[in-house]
């Protein structure tokens, strides 16, 4: 473990999220998943523990994404599928209250699969050896009589890095959120919405995993920005996010080249006054990362039941600037397909 205030806390050993009494403990981040988390052994307020597991998969035309969350009194399964050509999209959202940790999500990024079958909704996120997952969806009523299903692999490139963060809430007894970021798959395969089949070819096709464990605090707004694809340089990819959470031993702020993680601080975000689709621009605290994020069309999600509720305003676009990688090289990048996001969390 390293603990310097250039480096924050970067761990590279094997160590437990929880202490012996269940409490969080050894906060920091890490270039693999290096945390042990026994949701079994969990303290604090339960109704607030909560699991997600989201895929997000980009091409040059479409943008998906799979979403299964388990937050005890809410739970839901989100499924989007975005035109980025013509800019149309459709969202299906089943609900579950009182998922009370029933949803089959793991203690581990890289152990066991997830299978959810109910309510006229089949969706599988199948963890394969060597890091491979497999997304496989059958939803019959989609929307407007059409039904959405396909498979797609992601494949990680060699020896790809992650993004992995273990981080206390600053106002919330107990709280901590541990999350597992990797922009750095490639996507292979076919998602077809009625007769439309949306088709994502290696070389130009990209996929993301967003992977979530902990304890909420009573309230939180959380801002997020992730994105892959192609610069000069090689693949590239990104995530970006700033919210009530403790970071000071481990931002989650990191850039992507060829698989390997270049970490940032702090993240610096000047969103426009009701956001819109104004320009968005990004940096960060050490002078590294300067990107403007230009949307072009929004999501709104919103979920509650009995004292639970969470909104999340998600804009699709392109994002463009510079990257000054560690040992000091300058890359510059534009029209980076992906998404910016702000989430409002409350109990």
């Amino acid at each position: 473990m390293e603990n310097s205030k250039e480096s924050q806390v970067e761990i590279s050993a094997p160590l437990l999220a929880l202490d012996p009494a269940g409490r969080p403990a050894n906060f920091g981040w890490a270039r693999k998943p290096v945390f042990t988390l026994d949701r079994q052994s969990l303290r604090g307020p339960l109704r607030r523990a909560f699991a997600s597991d989201r895929y997000i998969i980009f091409s040059s035309s479409c943008m998906v994404s799979f979403q299964i969350l388990d937050g005890s009194y809410l739970g839901y399964v989100v499924a989007s599928v975005i035109s980025l050509n013509d800019r149309k999209r459709s969202t299906k959202c089943y609900e579950i209250p009182l998922s009370m940790g029933n949803l089959g999500l793991p203690g581990s990024s890289e152990e066991g699969s997830v299978r959810l079958n109910r309510r006229g909704m089949a969706i599988t996120f199948a963890l394969m050896e060597g890091g491979v997952r497999i997304i496989k969806v059958d939803i019959p009523q989609f929307g407007r009589h059409r039904q959405l299903r396909g498979e797609v692999v992601l494949t990680p490139l060699p020896e790809a890095e992650s993004l992995v963060t273990h981080m206390p809430w600053r106002n919330g007894k107990n709280a901590f959120i541990l999350s597992r970021r990797s922009p750095c798959y490639v996507a292979e395969g076919v998602m077809q919405l009625g007769a439309e089949e949306n088709v994502f070819v290696r070389g130009n096709s990209w996929g993301i995993l967003d992977w979530n464990r902990g304890i909420r605090p009573k309230a939180d707004v959380h801002t997020w920005a992730v994105g892959c694809g192609l610069a000069p340089e090689g693949r590239i990819g990104f995530s970006l996010g700033a919210g009530a959470a403790d970071d000071s031993l481990g931002t989650e702020n990191g850039f992507f080249l060829e698989g390997r993680l270049h970490k940032l601080k702090e993240l610096i975000c000047r969103i426009p006054p009701g956001h819109g689709l104004a320009l968005w621009r990004f940096s960060s605290s050490d002078g590294r990362l300067e990107m403007d994020f230009q949307p072009h069309q929004e999501r709104v999600e919103r979920h509650r039941f009995l004292f639970q509720s969470l909104n999340r305003r998600q804009f699709c676009g392109t994002f463009s600037g510079r990257i000054a990688l560690d040992g000091g090289p300058v890359i510059y990048f534009r029209n980076i397909t992906g998404f910016a996001e702000t989430r409002r969390t409350r109990d």
